[in-house]
């Protein structure tokens, strides 16, 4: 018996989540049709609307699975033993620069790839980007805040305030790295985040 035409796993929500989310981040929300994440998926196209009642509907379920994911690694990153907060915040802006780039990211760029373009599309979309990028930049001004009372990094302003900031400047930087194809905006963005964290620049 084959078994690579159909998915045999119990969670088959997950991998059609898993594998949408693969594919819109390389080709983007309106460019991939149903068929193709399915087929990808090996799962019937009776299943997905087991699932999803429509594909904004499977649009919001994939950008709040990924999110979950990002705050999970989000924290991870921030909770590192042995570094200082302000060692922690330059190791995910590091990563950021990993995994945003204009070469194949495998769904890890999905709100680089799609903010503008599901925004505009989907309210509920829009809201699930809203509510998933607030949450990340929650988690960066606590930690901005604590490397400021640990002593590791500097600002001028509320914490809150910086870390939107930072987080508005890496978005827009990740943007720019795609129109000009090479990375010099990070490099840009990088030394950006030292001045404002009033850290060394290297």
């Amino acid at each position: 018996m084959n078994t690579s035409a159909t998915v045999q796993s119990p969670d088959v929500r997950t991998t059609i989540l898993a594998t949408g989310q693969r594919i819109m981040a390389g080709k983007g929300y309106s460019a991939v049709g149903l068929n193709e994440i399915l087929t990808a998926a090996g799962v019937p196209k009776g299943s997905f609307y087991h699932y999803f009642g429509s594909k904004d509907a499977f649009g919001e379920a994939m950008l709040e699975r990924y999110f979950e994911d990002y705050l999970a690694e989000l924290d991870r990153t921030l909770q590192q033993p042995g570094m200082t907060m302000a060692q922690r915040l330059m190791d995910y802006w590091r990563t950021w620069q990993e995994s945003q780039s204009f070469y194949e990211c495998q769904g890890k760029c999905l709100a680089v790839k799609l903010g503008a373009e599901v925004a505009d599309l989907s309210e509920a979309m829009r809201l699930a980007l809203r509510r998933g990028t607030e949450a990340i930049i929650d988690r960066l001004a606590v930690a901005i805040a604590g490397g400021v009372a640990e002593g590791s990094l500097h600002i001028d302003g509320a914490a809150g305030n910086v870390a939107r900031t930072l987080y508005q400047l890496w978005l827009g930087a990740s943007i720019m790295v795609k129109i000009e194809r090479s990375t010099l905006p990070f490099a840009t963005a990088l030394a950006s985040t030292r001045q404002i964290l009033h850290l060394p620049l290297r």
